[in-house]
């Protein structure tokens, strides 16, 4: 939640909250990655107020 509502206030706290949590040095720069990728292609599709595929909505309440 950090990395994504303030990034610049991310450092050492929350890496050792995420060791401790399990994860190794290459899980969490898949998990930075991942985190990273999700949040460029939102405000893609924000920025260009893309919406979303006819069925979208339906599918997302349901569980799909």
């Amino acid at each position: 939640m950090a990395l994504t509502r303030d990034p610049g206030s991310t450092g050492e706290g929350e890496l050792a909250a995420l060791r401790d949590a399990g994860l190794d040095d290459r899980a969490i720069l898949d998990l930075t990655h991942v985190i990273g990728f999700f949040a460029y292609a939102n405000r893609l599709v924000d920025g260009l107020g893309c919406e979303l595929e006819a069925g979208m909505d339906e599918a997302e309440a349901d569980g799909d």
